[in-house]
């Protein structure tokens, strides 16, 4: 190596320059490619400011949130589509799994014109184990999809805040497990409560109604 050129057998070679140069170019061109192709899920992706929310609004909180993509947000970046929201945390083995799955049918229930302009909501209980990497493993397998699906984790003052908003009481045992109510809470654009359904297994066509009465036509 001389001066930062490539030389074989003591000869320059304008050959190896080239092909090194362009192996750099594409393998630079393709990591670009991949970067942008990254879908980021709802809560992480650019919005406008806006302040102008009702006194109803959950948006309007001041409580910041960490998504599995790493970002850290306020709930009013999901303002301009409904939302489809309940708590949860992952390490649950018996009834998250069960709300997951409701929220997942209720998502294959919609017409695929409301599917995309809906979110589905999923905030922790478990500000300590669910960090984003927790959730962003939990994301992959449940198959929640970066277009519509938005997992946050908090600290736990801001978690008991939106809990006794959205009327979910939970209390974490000696294990650090969650005893906790199960509710699935629909938000119009605004971030205001238009329709709450308690309990398991239940068939979407009351929330799958309201999701199309609330959304533009």
């Amino acid at each position: 190596m001389r001066d930062g050129a490539h030389w074989m057998f003591g000869v320059r070679c304008p050959v190896l320059d080239v092909f090194l140069f362009t192996v750099l170019s594409v393998a630079t061109t393709f990591g670009a490619t991949n970067e942008t192709a990254e879908v980021l899920p709802p809560c992480c992706r650019p919005l406008a400011a806006q302040t102008n929310y009702t006194d109803k609004s959950l948006f309007q909180l001041e409580s910041v949130w960490t998504s599995d993509a790493g970002r850290r947000v306020k709930l009013g970046v999901l303002r301009g589509r409904p939302q489809v929201v309940a708590m949860f945390f992952a390490s649950c083995q018996f009834t998250c799994p069960l709300t997951v799955s409701d929220l997942q049918r209720i998502e294959a229930a919609l017409p695929e014109n409301l599917r995309t302009n809906t979110g589905f909501l999923l905030v922790s209980f478990d500000s300590v184990r669910d960090t984003p990497s927790a959730l962003k493993v939990y994301r992959a397998k449940r198959e929640l999809s970066s277009q519509n699906w938005t997992l946050l984790r908090g600290e736990p003052d801001d978690v008991r805040e939106l809990a006794a908003l959205l009327g979910v009481i939970y209390r974490q045992d000696a294990n650090g497990s969650f005893a906790h109510s199960n509710v699935i809470t629909v938000l119009n654009a605004g971030g205001e409560i238009v329709l709450q359904q308690p309990g398991l297994n239940l068939p979407p066509d009351e929330i799958v109604a309201k999701l199309k009465a609330i959304s533009p036509p």
